[in-house]
């Protein structure tokens, strides 16, 4: 009786692997159209659709620091038809931001992979007289708490930048969050705050035109796409590499059946050659790793960035 429930198990397993896709899969994005983790979403759900032959759709589900649709997708059944696909945020930043989040980041899901990751950039703007991270350091010892750092929130990717830098260079200065990406490059680019940490990929364009300037990259090695441009670590200042990451999970439960052949078309689509134009050519970086390496590293960034927000009471208001 045993043998025959273990081979029905059996089964049942093979078949639900060979029939999903059974309908169209949802990648949900926890923030709004147009942002790196909705155009890396959208960019993969292309070539998912074209490798498992189903519809792939991407559904923006914004809000409370993306931690709508991370539990949006923490309820939904594990049966490979809705997936995560977010930044570091929502995983290794919210829950240590705020209080009462609906999901336990480390139990709730599935790791699949960390897709892309960036660097940050600190910029200034091409007027100012900045020209090097020495010359920042010098402005903000001589005048602490008056230098302004825009970013594009309380807890995003670029805040959490710059109040590692200013713990690692024992400075201060005068952080300005705004309600995303886009208005913090537009106050940045007509000089109305003086620098910020940016995501590579978000002002590349305006550092090839000539309006922004960019001092050093937060990676442990340079850009490929700013070649030119120092890592804070050859600046002089230490402990301070912070990559940005778009990564996808799934609800907990997955299947394991259904989490390899999801990986490994994952995997198919970023070794695509157009994908990873696409996406070198901005600054993205292609990472592509496995559910253990995934697990493993959103550990290791959780225990950071809580150390981070402890040591800085650092909050989402």
């Amino acid at each position: 009786m045993l043998m025959s429930a273990c081979v029905l198990a059996l089964l049942a397993s093979a078949s639900q692997a060979q029939t999903w896709p059974a309908r169209p899969v949802t990648l949900v994005v926890p923030f709004p159209p147009g942002g790196s983790t909705d155009t890396v979403a959208r960019t993969l759900a292309t070539r998912l659709q074209e490798r498992l032959a189903q519809t792939f759709v991407v559904e923006n589900k914004a809000g409370a620091t993306g931690t709508i649709g991370a539990a949006q997708v923490k309820r939904s059944p594990p049966d490979g038809h809705t997936f995560l696909v977010t930044s570091l945020g929502p995983l290794v930043v919210a829950p240590h931001l705020m209080k009462n989040v609906p999901y336990d980041a480390g139990k709730d899901f599935d790791a699949l992979s960390v897709l892309v990751q960036a660097p940050n950039v600190l910029v200034v703007p091409a007027t100012s007289p900045h020209r090097s991270v020495a010359d920042v350091i010098a402005q903000m010892k001589a005048v602490p708490d008056k230098m302004s750092f825009a970013s594009s929130g309380n807890g995003s990717s670029d805040h959490l930048t710059v109040e590692l830098f200013w713990l690692q260079t024992a400075t201060s200065g005068l952080h300005i969050p705004y309600k995303g990406g886009a208005p913090a490059i537009s106050d940045l680019l007509g000089g109305q705050v003086e620098a910020s940490f940016q995501n590579v990929n978000a002002v590349l364009q305006h550092i090839n035109a000539g309006k922004l300037k960019a001092l050093a990259v937060t990676g442990d090695k340079r850009s490929p796409v700013l070649p030119q441009v120092p890592t804070l670590a050859e600046a002089g200042v230490k402990g301070a590499d912070v990559y940005s990451w778009q990564a996808i999970v799934a609800p907990k439960g997955l299947p394991a059946d259904i989490r390899s052949k999801m990986s490994e078309a994952l995997q198919a689509a970023l070794a695509d050659p157009k994908v990873r134009q696409q996406f070198t050519s901005v600054g993205l970086e292609i990472v592509g790793n496995t559910p253990e390496q995934f697990a493993a590293f959103q550990a290791r960034e959780n225990a950071r960035w809580k150390q981070l927000i402890e040591t800085r009471r650092i909050t989402a208001d």
